[in-house]
């Protein structure tokens, strides 16, 4: 049966109910093409059911960005969205296979941390010392890791900031490998995204 003109509307007027429905709905047929792209290689490391629980809580991030045209745009939509998250995780495993060119030492938060992640995001400000840097990003960095989605936030404190394996940030959120993976990608776009807002450019030199 069709999918009604009456939930698309409710969808893009900011009714949750109506996104939840169409992801009930288009889901399952995105699990059926991403399913067969995860390939024997990574089997068992990324499960399809993860790559589709990031991209719909992906969905409810970015709700109110997006028109909801019909099925068939939202379906290519939400498509995209899995296939990105399906591409993140594989690069990590990739990434993770190959020697941190960071220490990972596990540990108490510093400073430090907070200035390796933002290197590690791309973040620039105008700060002319290092140590008014340091300050700076601590500062901002917590200030927008309070306003994203608590796995975004939880994925990024445990791994980035307190360095922990994978292995145990997946036992702590009770998620496998490759759903944290996925979610400290999504994250990351988004800590970028509010971080360039909040101090608009600058290097840590």
């Amino acid at each position: 049966m069709p999918i009604s003109d009456d939930i698309f509307r409710k969808a893009n007027t900011g009714d949750a109910e109506a996104l939840a429905a169409l992801l009930r709905e288009l889901g399952p047929k995105v699990r059926e093409r991403i399913a067969p792209k995860i390939g024997t290689q990574w089997a068992g490391l990324i499960e399809a059911d993860d790559v589709m629980q990031v991209t719909y809580l992906e969905t409810f991030v970015q709700f109110g960005r997006i028109t909801i045209k019909d099925e068939r745009s939202f379906t290519a939509w939400l498509t995209r969205v899995a296939e990105n998250n399906l591409r993140d995780a594989i690069r990590a495993f990739g990434r993770a296979k190959r020697p941190d060119p960071r220490k990972r030492v596990t540990g108490p938060v510093n400073d430090e941390s907070y200035v390796g992640l933002v290197e590690v995001l791309g973040v620039t400000t105008t700060t002319p010392s290092r140590v008014a840097a340091r300050r700076e990003a601590v500062s901002i960095m917590d200030r927008v890791l309070a306003k994203l989605p608590v796995e975004y936030a939880r994925v990024v404190r445990l791994y980035d900031l307190e360095c922990k394996p994978i292995e145990e940030v997946s036992r702590e959120l009770g998620r496998s490998t490759g759903a944290c993976y996925m979610l400290r990608a999504r994250a990351h776009d988004a800590l970028r995204e509010a971080m360039g807002t909040a101090s608009q450019f600058f290097s840590i030199s």
